[in-house]
């Protein structure tokens, strides 16, 4: 009988603390419209079910942080392409300042893409990484700086090695030299623009140094089935995700992610004039690069290669 009691109790304990962890996910799940020719014929749960690659879209906001609480753009994003039979993992930066015409916002003419989550949130920018890119995304995961910083805090921090020497907001960090940061730190660490010789792309190799020593910490099934740690993002973070999809990841992908390459889109700083949004500096990514990434996403992902969109937008260039 006494056995019996222990058993029965252990189970409602297993029970509310699954559906405390059910409660923590639903509050991030927030699916979106991925209507793009790219996803055609793939389903996530068989991905899964079958250890197949899969492509995830990571967004980073500029706010929730630093006294930010406005909508915000998305000043990280990144493609994490994950195969778990090569034991493989692709992380790919598109810069923030990169030229695009919003499949649903044409009459804006040429903008920078990270407008596209300001004007029609993530199923807009899915839309506009399928139109240049052409690569499937199966699911996506957004957290503003606050998140960010909380996540970090609570894998109790990362180390990164500094690929530079600079100040930023209190902080030095010294080139070749490794960091146990917290997520202050790590704010500081990857906020840094104006202040680096490569500008943005610069920025986005600190972004990608940081989010892989995040991910190492944090795609484990303990760390995902830790509601402290879910509890303490859920707010400022939002995934289509579910929680039974985010520990198969953590169970079957993991051992992927520890080689790991990192590789970016790189573009050519041109000033337009944009009718709504003025004069602005953006990036233009040709066709032969936007290619050359669609190749590598898709050779990691194990699929065919296909051409992408020729399409050119038309430019009102200063020299």
């Amino acid at each position: 009988m006494v056995f019996g009691a222990v058993i029965l109790v252990g189970f409602i304990v297993c029970g509310l603390i699954y559906k405390n962890l059910r409660d923590t996910a639903n509050k991030m799940y927030t699916p979106v419209a991925k209507s793009i020719t790219s996803n055609k014929n793939r389903s996530f749960d068989n991905l899964l079910a079958t250890k197949k690659p899969i492509n995830i879209l990571l967004l980073g906001t500029d706010t929730g942080a630093l006294g930010r609480d406005w909508r915000g753009r998305t000043d990280t994003i990144m493609m994490l392409s994950i195969n778990p039979n090569s034991n493989k993992t692709t992380i790919v930066s598109i810069p923030r300042d990169s030229n695009a015409i919003f499949p649903d916002y044409s009459s804006y003419g040429v903008a920078k893409i990270n407008a596209a989550y300001t004007l029609g949130g993530v199923s807009e920018t899915i839309k506009t990484l399928d139109k240049y890119y052409s690569v499937p995304i199966d699911g996506y995961i957004l957290i503003n700086m606050g998140g960010l910083e909380k996540a970090i805090d609570q894998v109790g921090g990362v180390d990164v090695t500094s690929p530079l020497t600079f100040d930023n907001q209190g902080f030095s960090f010294k080139k070749g030299k490794t960091y146990h940061m917290n997520g202050k730190k790590a704010l500081a660490f990857v906020q840094l623009r104006h202040g680096d010789p490569m500008q943005d792309y610069g920025r986005q190799v600190r972004n990608r140094l940081l989010v892989m020593a995040l991910l190492k910490k944090s795609i484990s099934p303990s760390t995902l089935v830790n509601n402290s740690f879910l509890n303490s993002i859920s707010n400022e973070m939002q995934t289509d995700l579910t929680m039974e999809q985010m520990y198969k990841i953590g169970m079957d992908y993991r051992r992927a992610t520890n080689n790991l390459s990192q590789d970016h889109a790189q573009g050519t700083s041109k000033m337009t004039d944009n009718p709504k949004f003025g004069q602005m500096e953006i990036e233009v990514i040709s066709q032969e690069e936007r290619q050359r990434i669609s190749d590598k996403i898709r050779s990691t992902l194990d699929i065919n290669k296909v051409q992408v969109n020729e399409e050119r937008a038309s430019y009102v260039m200063n020299n």
